[in-house]
Order: structure tokens, then C-alpha cells, then sequence
């Protein structure tokens, strides 16, 4: 899975994991980083692999490998610091995902779909394909619920499709607890984390209204102060969509080694060419990321200028 995961790429993993499994093969899942503690509760979770962590495992686990399934990402950059050894791997290398702009030099088999909410739904269909939907168990069907309502944003996204819902049902059949996963997703959080979000809106979010466009910047001081963890900030990003009219929030955070962007669309602003263009990033039109080795201030500044070279486009 690519690093930081989120409910898709950690859900697709061990839905996959958990299916394989049952066919008798011997399965590992790495992580190239940490992980959010509300995605601790996932079936299987617990034996997964951090690399950063665990780096002589990992390392043992990928020399073995016979095949290596790539979840959830598309380019070996976004596996951080795994992405030199996955490149030097001479095992047969599997491509699930469903963003953009795939390095399909980097496999020897798989698809990069982007008409799919997430991999989530992609690895429910690898699954049903293999005509052995009957080894969906209810564990499988709860990691691939929390992928895709993570993805769709509980099903609010324009890539929630009919397939998807038809999907849930089957999933629903299998007995899926879906409110379990709703609770384990977005209602596990400290105290720290509300009051975070508050801070955050009240004083970090900008709006640029003859821009359609609204931004949060967040400094490392904040980070600190309000003891933020790894997947505290999921999510941050969406809420300025929320105001009427704007067409475009951005979330910039000061990390140590760079500035992380998100960005999140909606309607017809392509926030993928947007990310490329600017951010060194991408993903999909309504959703992506970027990064800048910039500091705090110059690449708030650097989004300033961009809205307003896309001005038009996003009236």
C-alpha cells in the first residue's frame, strides 16, 4: 500500500490479504509507514509490517516474494522509502488502483481503472472475477466497506457508482455490520483532534471567494500543540467544500521534510492537473495531492498565484 495509509489502500490490502489466504498462500502486507490508530481495528491490522518500523522484516519478507500486489498506488514514489527496493524486486509485480496517470513500465500485469471509487471495489471484483465470491467473509467485507466509504465519502463522491451500491448490498448479505465500521472510521478520535479542527477553522482557513477557492494552512506549531497524530488531519480538507460556492479547498500542513498538500474539488476543476501542474502531485480530477519543498509561507503563496492563474476555470 502507499504510505500514510487511508481506509482504501490499509482495507483493499487485507481484503486481498484475508482472500489469498483462504486459497492457501502464504501472505504478508507491508506498509511503507504508520498508520492511523482508527484503522488499527481492522481485521488483520495488527500483523501488518510497517517498514520504517520493522525495515530487516520487510526486507526479508519482499527478498522471498514470488508476487507483489501494489494496492492503492500506481507510481513506486508513493511507497516512500520502499520504492527502491520494489523496484529492484525480479518477482512478478501486480498493479489494483485506480488513479491516474499509472507507471505502467513498473508491472507486469495489473490496470490502473479510474472509473472506480476506490481499490477497495476494484479487489471485490478481482474477487468475484475469480469466481469465489463465496470466500468473502464478514472480516473481508468489513476492510472493504471501510475502503470504499472512505473513498466515496460515505457515498457523497461523483465515483459512487450503481456497481458500488449493488456491491454493499452483496456485502450486506455476507453480514456486514456497516455502522460498526462507520464508528471505528470517524467516531475513534481523541479530544485533542476536535479541539484541533476547531482551532484550524477558526483561525488557519482562508477564503477567497472571487476564486471560488478556499485554503487551510496548518504550521508545524499547531501540529504540536494539539498533539496531532498520524491520520488526525483526514478528512480536514473536505470541510471547506462545504461553504456555498467554493469550487476548490486546498490543505497545506508543515511537516518536517516538506509541505503536504491535499485537494479536493467539486464539479468540473480538474484538481489532478492542478496538482501536477503545481504541487508535484496528483490523483484524480476531484481529489489529489501534491507536495513543496518550499516553506509554509511560499507555497500558501505559490496557491495564491495558481487560483488566480485559474481564474476562469473556476468561476
Amino acid at each position: 500500500m502507499h504510505q500514510k495509509p487511508d481506509p482504501d489502500a490499509m482495507g483493499s490490502s487485507l481484503a486481498l490479504a484475508g482472500f489469498l489466504s483462504q486459497l492457501g498462500h502464504n501472505i504478508a502486507v507491508i506498509s511503507p509507514t504508520n498508520w492511523p490508530d482508527f484503522l488499527k481495528w481492522m481485521p488483520g491490522c495488527r500483523n501488518v509490517v510497517d517498514f520504517e518500523a520493522a525495515k530487516e522484516k520487510a526486507l526479508s519478507i519482499l527478498d522471498s516474494a514470488e508476487w507483489l500486489f501494489c494496492l492503492d498506488f500506481n507510481a513506486m514514489h508513493r511507497t516512500k522509502h520502499m520504492a527502491q527496493k520494489l523496484k529492484e524486486l525480479q518477482c512478478v509485480k501486480v498493479l489494483i488502483d485506480h488513479h491516474e496517470q499509472p507507471e505502467t513500465a513498473s508491472f507486469d500485469y495489473g490496470i490502473s481503472l479510474t472509473s472506480k471509487s476506490s481499490t477497495s471495489e476494484m479487489v471485490y471484483d478481482f474477487i468475484v472475477g475469480s469466481g469465489k465470491a463465496e470466500l468473502i467473509n464478514q472480516d473481508i467485507a468489513s476492510c472493504l466497506y471501510a475502503g470504499i466509504i472512505g473513498d466515496t465519502g460515505s457515498f457523497r463522491f461523483p465515483a459512487t457508482s450503481s456497481d458500488v451500491h449493488r456491491m454493499v448490498a452483496e456485502l450486506k448479505n455476507k453480514g456486514l455490520q456497516h455502522s460498526i465500521v462507520h464508528e471505528n472510521l470517524y467516531d475513534n478520535f481523541l479530544e485533542d483532534r476536535l479541539r484541533f479542527l476547531g482551532h484550524v477553522l477558526l483561525y488557519r482557513m482562508e477564503v477567497f471567494y472571487e476564486y471560488n477557492a478556499a485554503l487551510i494552512a496548518i504550521p508545524k506549531s499547531d501540529l504540536l500543540k494539539f498533539n496531532v497524530r498520524t491520520g488526525d488531519t483526514e478528512g480536514l480538507v473536505n470541510y471547506p467544500l462545504s461553504i456555498q460556492g467554493i469550487k476548490l479547498a486546498g490543505l497545506v500542513i508543515d511537516r518536517d521534510e516538506e509541505r503536504k498538500w491535499s485537494f479536493r474539488s467539486k464539479g468540473d476543476f480538474d484538481v489532478n492537473t492542478f496538482a501536477r501542474t503545481y504541487f508535484n502531485g496528483g490523483g484524480h480530477f476531484n481529489a489529489s495531492g501534491g507536495r513543496s519543498a518550499d516553506s509554509l509561507q511560499k507555497t500558501v503563496q505559490a496557491f495564491k498565484n495558481a487560483i488566480k492563474e485559474n481564474a476562469t476555470q473556476l468561476q
